[in-house]
């Protein structure tokens, strides 16, 4: 009963998400507490809550300060340089764009941390998809997608949690698949240029100039990757746009009449200025890329880059929890470029909606998985899934952990799978001569699909941030990450990885 219960539990969540019946925070909450009720748990429901929150609360309080430092160094320019080099590579070329997306967002990826790549990626590339009139669910299912592929590093964490729950060495377990991995991000970027070369189909090929001088028209785009006129992906939305490679003076245009991020806000999704007067004055108040800025520190430019690199490196190296470093860093990065009390308050409110927003769905995705994980449920989904798995199956328990770990990262946190799952998964192998190492390495195929979980925090920071209903994000993205993580365990099988 439970089985079912806890399936129906989650199909319930994202079938009402995706239909837009119930907004997330409140399906995390709502969903989980009727079911809690319905298995006759009701009575435990605050403790279940309560051990969820204490879970999430590192990671909480992780995004919390990581928003506001990243936040305060987009306000003090660091990364203008590299807005700027993108520009220069992508100019209005739509597919340049979306490509530059892609490898924006495995570059970034590299410090292990989800959070920290999706706001430097949407800061970076929000202004051309909202000047362009771009769909802004490509962006963001792209930054997932190769997000997810590179969270396989050994310091991202799926690969630690597999060597800690197998007792193996990490190293053992990545370097093998790092030819299958690349495979994986091969996949992202064709991606990426595939979707890249619909939205150029779809809005035209005029130079930019051209597109701000033009009259906007409006046009319907289906969400997801249904077709419209010109075939594109859309989120729903209307749009317009234009496109075609324009010198250096259009590129200074776009600079200074585009939107920058890292303060947006809500989950909304984008629309066509001509047709909705609040999404113009979104773009007022954008200004994150404006050069002249009053929030610019050029003479702290290295030291910001210098407390930016340490951070990271003190993360890799683990020489403290994350959120601490967070915490200091945040602290450090306000005082010191913001030295007067005023000047820090009204940075911290620059960024606050975001935080909250953030952070409450944080904490709403701790009921979700206190109940899931108090209730039982997880632990019964689990067997059930293993003891479905056939007999004659048995020494290819490799590739059946690879398929499994698609579902069951998406429904269940890391820890879950990794230190819940993964361990029977190892066992019924070893009994039908699979090893160890290959059912690890199989495990981490599902990571291109994680990254869009609802049990995900740092996901409801690329959304939020790029103003992008998450449910239709998870329509557009779901598809095209599962045919990524496909494509990773079929390089691994074909390599003889696994």
């Amino acid at each position: 009963m439970l089985t079912i219960l806890g399936f129906a539990m989650i199909a319930t969540f994202l079938v009402l998400i995706m239909t837009k019946k119930m907004s997330p925070i409140a399906a995390l909450v709502l969903i989980p507490a009727l079911f809690c009720v319905a298995v006759g748990q009701g009575a435990q429901l605050g403790d279940y809550v309560i051990e969820g929150v204490g879970n999430l609360a590192p990671t909480a309080a992780m995004l919390m300060f990581a928003i506001v430092y990243f936040g305060v160094m987009i306000d003090v320019g660091l990364f203008d340089p590299i807005v700027r080099g993108i520009l220069k590579f992508c100019r209005a070329d739509p597919m340049r764009i979306v490509v530059g997306t892609a490898v924006l967002a495995a570059i970034v990826s590299l410090d292990g941390d989800g959070s920290t790549t999706f706001m430097i990626t949407v800061s970076a590339m929000y202004p051309l998809y909202k000047r362009l009139k771009m769909s802004l669910v490509v962006m963001t299912g792209v930054a997932a997608t190769a997000n997810g592929v590179m969270n396989t590093l050994p310091w991202g964490g799926p690969t630690a949690r597999a060597a800690t729950a197998l007792k193996l060495d990490a190293s053992e377990i990545f370097v093998p698949m790092i030819p299958a991995l690349a495979m994986g991000l091969l996949a992202v970027f064709v991606l990426a240029y595939v979707l890249g070369l619909r939205e150029r189909k779809r809005l035209g090929m005029l130079t930019l100039d051209e597109a701000l001088a033009r009259e906007p028209e409006q046009e319907t785009v289906s969400t997801g990757a249904g077709s419209m006129r010109g075939g594109s992906t859309g989120t729903g939305s209307t749009r317009t746009g234009s496109t075609g490679s324009t010198g250096s003076g259009a590129e200074d245009r776009l600079r200074k009449d585009a939107s920058a991020s890292g303060g947006g806000t809500g989950t909304g999704t984008d629309a066509d200025p001509a047709a909705d007067p609040a999404d113009e004055a979104d773009d007022d108040e954008f200004q994150g890329l404006d050069p002249n800025r009053p929030t610019l520190r050029p003479k702290l430019y290295w030291f910001n880059a210098g407390l930016t690199a340490a951070l990271l490196t003190a993360m890799i190296m683990e020489l403290m929890p994350i959120p601490v470093l967070f915490l200091l860093g945040a602290a450090l990065a306000l005082t010191v470029n913001f030295p007067h009390m005023p000047d820090q308050r009204a940075r911290i409110a620059a960024h606050a909606d975001n935080v909250l927003n953030v952070s409450g769905m944080v904490f709403a995705a701790a009921v979700f998985t206190g109940v899931l994980t108090g209730t039982g449920m997880v632990e019964h989904m689990a067997d059930w899934v293993v003891g479905a798995v056939p007999d004659a199956m048995g020494p290819h328990m490799a590739i059946v952990t690879g398929l499994l770990s698609l579902p069951l990262t998406y429904f269940m946190s890391n820890d879950g799978f990794y230190f819940g799952v993964l361990p029977v998964l190892a066992e019924a192998g070893a009994a039908h001569g699979v090893s160890p190492l290959e059912i690890a390495r199989a495990s981490l195929a599902g990571q291109a699909l994680h990254m869009s979980s609802p049990l995900v925090p740092a996901v409801y920071v690329l959304v939020g941030m790029a103003k992008v209903e998450f449910g239709d994000h998870t329509r557009f993205t779901v598809k095209w990450a599962v045919l990524t993580s496909l494509v990773v365990l079929a390089a691994g099988v074909l390599f003889g990885i696994m």
